[in-house]
């Protein structure tokens, strides 16, 4: 059993949620958001290190009100950066040595299925790079000034999710480079290796807006266990 190690960034501003705290803080089922996330993790045999990144503007809550808590689950904090990358990065420099895989999730992703993370870290086990994605099945339109310019084929089309897990050498490689990127998966793209897709489902949604965790609430519980 290759043994993993997680990086759960939350250290971003959260704007497009709107609000006076982070959207991580915001419940899920009467407990924070980002606590249900980091409990996917923490329960598994296979997962030796769990790092929750958090801006240094939430250091101080989380770590004076939900300290506690979060050093009996085995969680350690890593304080955020500018960018995502950033975050990522820093939390990269702490990653045990006897960490087979690393896995980035994100904290504000907290509708995930325990069976389509053992799908995603077996196939990154297997081949060095895997993601959860999902097809697209709308109808795409690059849009300019709230209008149409262009129908875009959506064929080979997929959304990216997470977990996105890769070897521990692989990603650190990967974020040597100063290549900018929205994804991990990317930035390893980047270096020429391939990265396998593993079928994720709709239901793994990011929580962006107040109707993102209206939608996470409701479908929580549907998850297959």
């Amino acid at each position: 059993m290759a043994k993993v190690s997680v990086i759960l960034p939350a250290a971003g501003s959260g704007t497009r949620f709107g609000g006076e705290r982070n959207k991580i803080f915001q419940p899920i089922q009467g407990r924070p958001m980002f606590l249900r996330t980091l409990e996917l993790f923490t329960r598994r045999e296979d997962v030796v290190q769990v790092q929750l990144v958090v801006s240094p503007a939430d250091m101080p809550e989380v770590s004076e009100r939900l300290g506690g808590q979060l050093r009996s689950m085995g969680v350690n904090l890593c304080e955020g950066g500018a960018q995502r990358g950033d975050s990522v990065r820093n939390a990269l420099a702490r990653v045990r040595d006897d960490a087979d895989l690393v896995c980035v999730h994100d904290a504000v992703r907290p509708c995930v299925s325990p069976l389509w993370i053992d799908a995603v870290f077996a196939q990154a086990h297997a081949t060095g790079a895997a993601i959860l994605a999902y097809p697209v099945h709308g109808t795409l339109k690059n849009v300019r000034e709230h209008v149409i310019r262009q129908t875009v084929s959506r064929e080979n089309l997929w959304e990216a999710q997470t977990p996105q897990v890769f070897r521990t050498a692989l990603l650190r490689r990967a974020y040597e480079q100063p290549t900018p990127a929205t994804d991990d998966a990317a930035l390893v793209e980047a270096l020429g290796q391939p990265v396998s897709v593993v079928l994720g489902d709709p239901r793994n949604i990011k929580v962006t807006t107040p109707g993102d965790l209206a939608l996470a609430e409701a479908v929580i519980d549907s998850l297959p266990r």
